[in-house]
């Protein structure tokens, strides 16, 4: 008999536990690397040694600033040769290929390498943010521990998503957020054996964090109108404008990756020359070197003029680009949002000088822009909507962020195949679930869809007889399997139709004699998808639907294409337009 299903087992107390654990220490990581980087970045740019959080924007190293992210890249290079190539680029995509094919296992060496190499990186001037490599380093740390323990794959999924959903909300301070992209980029699912235990992490990583360095919002901005229903219509278009973009960064990234592929030499030198480009555009704009969380506060505050943000815009695409595509450790949420909030200034700025009857807020404009962009390109959209909201605590903020998330989201949907989070495992090979919805095998009850016209055998027939019967009796020819009955017309077994002909067992022999195994049965309360399970289990392709006081009264057979026949019903659900009023058909 399957197994009815339950949501929450005991076990889940365990992994919820181990959760919240992962989620104090991944904090605690967070913390040592911000440590790291400021580290770095001190000694780098200002040649003193602290683990202050410093932007090297103030620098005073002139051209030689250009040589730092090249020493960076080359160290980086290095690394990823001689220790992990899956230190290379954000992270998130390595770690959902291992989810997906690998049953969630990253190597232990990237629990150090990772953070270590994105310190180096990112504390030389990359332009990324710490989120990226917080959140693979926490993912790998949740991953190790599902490794050393005896768990499941299912759990060990559940551990990594507890352990980068901690990295982000001790990063950000933003706890929902962070399991929502959990849910939408690492789980799969939506599920409450996995959903309790990352929340929980996330929890307790915020918790830590607030303990560390306070509760206040990561962007503060002034706080924001309800905006005005002309606003939310401005808002919407801009959603579409930055999904357009969004889909032109995700290709720009990739094309110059793709061009980097091309280059004659070892890619352990490219992190080197895209160093290059980040020292140049870091010489000429300070402001585009390490993780620019100060960019992003200034531009949702309204601090940076419209020539500025659009000079941020192009400046910072151009060096975070380069860098991403040619494989150093780094981000991509930070830039994402640099750039997209620079995007939204410049729009909401041009809608306040020309179009002042939108009532649009340039403020408002550019933290809609921020989420949208990154709504667009990862496709995280509850994600972005919900970032957002968290990191500046501004509640007016949600009704435009939707608007313009969701317009984003369409269009990238419609436009771009992959995401930037998806396409460089995509052209590996690796398919990625995009869409979560609730299995349809779960609505339908085996009582709905078996076969009711059973043909049995009694246990004392003769092979020989029931041969003869088989090769005349049409009903007979069209099933492959025949319950077997006592006497009392009690279920003994399951006899197949390749059983009842073998030639190697006479025709004096009866057909109780072929029953080598318990029937293998499913009650008529049971889901479609609790009788698959069984059925994959058993290996076997049908299953004897029993009911009765007893359990023991044949009511009917369930077999591989009934299941199949019951998604008859999901497809013309999805592909066929119906017109009905009152549940009755409008022709």
């Amino acid at each position: 008999m399957p197994r009815h299903f339950r949501p929450l087992g005991r076990r889940v107390l365990w992994i919820a536990t181990l959760a919240m654990m992962l989620g104090a220490v991944v904090a605690l990581v967070a913390r040592l690397l911000t440590g790291l980087i400021g580290l770095v970045t001190n000694l780098a740019f200002y040649g003193r040694v602290s683990t202050e959080f410093s932007s090297p924007a103030g620098n005073h190293l002139g051209l030689w600033v250009i040589g730092v992210p090249v020493v960076g890249g080359l160290i980086v290079g290095v690394m990823a040769r001689w220790g992990s190539r899956a230190i290379r680029g954000h992270g998130i995509p390595e770690a959902m290929e291992q989810v997906l094919l690998n049953e969630s296992r990253i190597p232990p060496r990237i629990t150090w390498l990772k953070p270590v190499s994105s310190a180096i990186a990112i504390g030389t001037g990359g332009p990324f943010g710490a989120e990226g490599p917080i959140i693979a380093t926490g993912g790998a740390l949740g991953s190790l521990v599902g490794q050393l323990l005896h768990v499941t794959a299912d759990e060990r999924k559940t551990l990594l998503a507890s352990g980068a959903a901690a990295g982000m909300a001790a990063v950000f301070s933003a706890p929902i957020s962070s399991i929502l992209l959990a849910i939408e980029l690492l789980l799969f699912e939506r599920r409450a054996r996995s959903l309790i235990p990352v929340a929980l992490a996330a929890a307790i990583g915020t918790g830590v964090r607030y303990v560390l360095e306070g509760n206040e919002p990561m962007f503060p901005m002034p706080d924001i109108a309800t905006p005005a229903f002309s606003a939310l219509i401005a808002y919407m278009v801009m959603g579409v404008i930055v999904g357009v973009a969004s889909v032109g960064i995700t290709k720009l990234t990739y094309a110059i990756e793709d061009g980097f592929e091309k280059l004659p030499i070892h890619w352990m030198w490219w992190p080197a020359i895209g160093g290059v480009v980040v020292g140049v555009v870091g010489y000429l704009m300070p402001t585009t070197l390490g993780v620019g969380y100060t960019n992003i506060a200034a531009v949702i505050a309204g601090q940076i003029g419209l020539g500025g943000m659009l000079a941020l815009c192009l400046m910072k695409l151009l060096s975070w680009s380069v860098a991403l595509g040619s494989g150093t450790s780094g981000g991509t949420l930070a830039p994402l949002f640099t750039i997209g909030g620079a995007l939204g200034g410049v729009l909401g700025l041009l809608c306040v000088a020309w179009l002042p009857w939108l009532q649009v807020d340039a403020k408002v404009a550019a933290l809609v822009c921020m989420a949208a962009i990154f709504a667009g390109a990862s496709r995280a959209f509850l994600t972005s909507v919900v970032f957002a909201f968290e990191t500046t605590q501004q509640p007016h903020g949600l009704l435009p962020l939707l608007c313009g998330c969701a317009t984003a989201y369409l269009v990238s949907g419609l436009m771009m195949r992959n995401t930037i989070m998806t396409e460089k495992i995509a052209r590996r090979g690796v398919r990625v679930p995009t869409e979560y919805a609730a299995d349809y095998l779960e609505r339908i009850s085996v009582a709905d869809a078996c076969s009711r016209d059973v043909v049995s055998l009694r246990a004392s027939q003769r092979l020989g007889e029931v041969r003869e019967w088989l090769s005349t009796e049409q009903v007979a020819a069209r099933h492959q399997g025949f319950p077997v009955l006592d006497e009392g017309g009690r279920l003994l077994g399951v006899v197949t139709r390749r059983d009842l002909l073998n030639g190697a067992v006479g025709g004096d022999a009866i057909v109780q004699s072929l029953v080598h195994r318990a029937p293998l049965v499913v009650r008529e309360d049971h889901t479609l998808r609790e009788a698959a399970d069984h059925m994959v289990e058993a290996d076997v392709g049908r299953l004897v639907v029993v009911g009765g006081k007893d359990m023991q009264q044949v009511v009917g057979i369930i077999t591989r294409g009934d299941l199949l026949k019951a998604h008859a019903q999901r497809l013309r659900e999805a592909h066929e337009p119906s017109r009905h009023l009152g549940g009755k058909s409008a022709t």
